[in-house]
């Protein structure tokens, strides 16, 4: 070989050389961060045998289930829980039919993605269970259900006043549907319970709906029923986290909703706050069972309170439109106040945001972790997990 030519081969070797140790290095990078995650994204699980509960109390956002994977909506969602300590996290929903694919069949993974990001973040993350829908486009519940044995799985209602289908509930009084419905947070407690930044699961209200058919009494009693059976079966699955149970109607099933509630150390929440409505605030006679308001102030310190704040709360202080427009700090202090919440998850839109952020920034909600939320361990819990 000629020098020139040796000259030339010990100048492109080593560059050659450079170029694949740098590919190689970046490669093995990335690998690395695949197979390996940071170790703030995936916490330590607490160990078997562990008594104690969850308890991270003050101020969540609620997020819309549309927006749940709507990559510029979460990227703003996340952007201001970082930038709020007051927020400790979010509650995500997700109807039934979304989850469970087929019987047995589960798809976590988008649960999964939001627990990574809020762990990485310190955030937590609450979800609810959606078995009432409030559109009947919605696919409520898996397609299996839809079979005889379990009537179809769905009644179609409306709202009052209203002459068309506005969504659809679940048969709960079928022991199949229920069933099924009990090996959803079987599944979901196997998976979540021991994560340290999964904070709570719920179920959403008790408000049925005006059934197109109307329902029997032994229909309605066992739907009642049969979801106190849910609710045990998951206190049972989820040993170290909050499991919720929005509740507002019918009055008359609301004293046996607390009670089982209470005796298995569940959390008490509402779909609404409304710091003016006539029947959430009844106090009860003779005649007429109270609401559920009261329930809320009675049980503080027994069981967590965790009401939410949704849209039509940002509207009126009545859920009969006849209050007025309140303020951010209105329905704060009522819920802190009047209510005794432990937790209070406000409904992220748009259009109200910024009022929740400014009220979020003020001392009062930036001085204590919960965010001037009661945050004593409730007397249900054997203990408290605050880590």
């Amino acid at each position: 070989m000629k020098p020139d030519n040796l000259m030339k081969l010990n100048i492109i070797l080593p560059i050659a050389f450079k170029r694949i140790n740098a590919v190689f290095i970046a490669a093995l990078f990335v690998t690395c961060m695949i197979i390996a995650p940071s170790a703030s994204v995936h916490a330590a699980p607490i160990p078997p045998g562990t008594t104690g509960v969850k308890w991270h109390p003050g101020h969540y956002y609620t997020i819309q289930n549309w927006a749940n994977d709507d990559p510029i909506y979460m990227a703003q969602v996340y952007k201001e829980l970082e930038a709020t300590p007051a927020l400790r996290g979010m509650q995500l929903r997700y109807l039934w039919g979304w989850i469970e694919k087929s019987p047995g069949v589960y798809d976590f993974s988008s649960i999964d993605k939001h627990l990574e990001k809020l762990t990485a973040i310190g955030k937590r993350l609450v979800i609810q269970v959606q078995t009432k829908s409030f559109n009947p486009d919605w696919k409520l519940i898996p397609d299996y259900l839809k079979a005889p044995k379990y009537e179809g799985g769905a009644f179609a209602f409306n709202n009052w006043g209203s002459r068309t289908i506005d969504g659809h509930n679940i048969k709960l009084w079928n022991p199949y549907v229920r069933n099924r419905l009990v090996a959803l947070f079987k599944a979901l407690g196997e998976r979540y319970n021991s994560h340290p930044n999964f904070e709570g699961i719920g179920m959403i209200e008790t408000a049925m709906g005006q059934a197109i058919t109307p329902l029997t009494a032994a229909q309605s009693d066992g739907w009642f029923n049969n979801l106190i059976i849910v609710q045990q079966k998951a206190r049972t699955f989820f040993p170290n986290t909050m499991t919720i149970q929005e509740l507002n109607y019918p009055r008359q099933y609301l004293k046996q909703l607390v009670t089982a509630m209470t005796e298995m150390g569940g959390t008490l929440g509402c779909p609404d706050i409304y710091p003016d409505a006539p029947d959430l605030n009844f106090l009860g006679n003779q005649y007429s069972p109270k609401g559920l308001y009261p329930y809320f102030s009675e049980l503080s310190g027994t069981i967590p309170i965790a009401p939410t704040v949704e849209k039509v709360n940002y509207l009126n202080t009545r859920n009969d439109k006849l209050g007025h427009v309140p303020t951010v700090q209105e329905i704060l202090a009522f819920g802190r106040n009047k209510l005794k919440s432990n937790y209070i998850f406000w409904q992220r839109l748009p259009e109200y945001v910024d009022q929740v952020l400014e009220v979020m920034s003020w001392e009062r909600q930036t001085s204590t972790p919960s965010g001037g939320l009661i945050s004593t361990c409730p007397s249900a819990y054997p203990s408290c997990i605050t880590d």
